[in-house]
């Protein structure tokens, strides 16, 4: 647990996936590559229908990018190939013809944002405030960026891009980043559940043709997310992003 975990299991026509991590479910890189592995693994899993995707706990969803790892890049190389982690997350879900639903029980910031949004879809409790916070730390939110965009709008996404303070969970689901949210967990657990039955007994053809459908345009994807993760690569090299995180992680 001290360095994450990624897990899953499938039942019954579905595939679920776990990742946590002690630090607020953080996404180090080797916690990134692991969840993508597991979301193209499942997509290929003819036993699987559905896909889900949770985080342990009850608390934080997810804190987005690890500041430890974050603050251990010294090189474009090293930087780029950290943020094509959250590349390679969004893409494997992107490609996978399956839809990928997500369970969201607490607060999301930055790449956490971008998991929700890249998903097909996605629940919360009213305890899962919204963040992108990466113009605070001088990076800006390029990657996550058109998954976000593609999900709530351009005026939206523009809204929290560069006024980055928390959105709460009912303005996410008035944009569409939620297609419901719950007072509790148990509630959030029940709706989860039951979208979960609803497609796993659906039409996997069926499915695989609507996902292609509702995914049209997105496929430059994996050249454009390249591309912002080395923006995002160059800039945590600088002093500013350094500065930031440092007086953050000693306040």
């Amino acid at each position: 647990m001290e360095n994450g975990f990624v897990k899953s299991k499938t039942s019954n026509n579905f595939g679920l996936i776990t990742f946590g991590h002690p630090k607020s479910n953080s996404l180090p890189s080797e916690v990134l590559a692991k969840l993508a592995a597991e979301i193209r693994a499942l997509g290929e899993n003819d036993k699987v229908r559905v896909i889900g995707i949770q985080s342990a706990g009850e608390k934080t969803f997810c804190a987005g990018a690890s500041f430890d790892e974050l603050l251990s890049i010294n090189n474009f190389e090293t930087g780029k190939q950290f943020f094509s982690g959250f590349a390679n997350v969004i893409n494997a879900i992107r490609k996978a013809p399956k839809f990928v639903v997500t369970r969201v029980q607490g607060k999301a910031v930055g790449g956490g944002v971008g998991l929700i949004c890249a998903s097909d879809y996605a629940f919360g409790t009213t305890e899962a405030a919204v963040k992108l916070s990466e113009l605070a730390l001088g990076i800006g939110p390029f990657v996550v960026g058109p998954a976000v965009e593609r999900k709530v709008g351009k005026a939206a996404f523009n809204e929290m891009a560069i006024d980055y303070d928390w959105r709460d969970a009912i303005w996410a689901f008035n944009k569409g980043m939620f297609s419901d949210i719950f007072d509790t967990i148990d509630e959030l657990d029940a709706a989860f559940a039951d979208i979960i039955v609803k497609l796993a007994n659906s039409s996997p053809e069926a499915m695989k043709e609507l996902k292609r459908v509702l995914w049209e345009g997105t496929s430059d994807w994996d050249e454009l997310l390249e591309k912002r993760a080395e923006i995002s690569g160059k800039l945590v090299l600088s002093d500013f992003t350094k500065d930031y995180i440092n007086q953050f992680m000693t306040e």
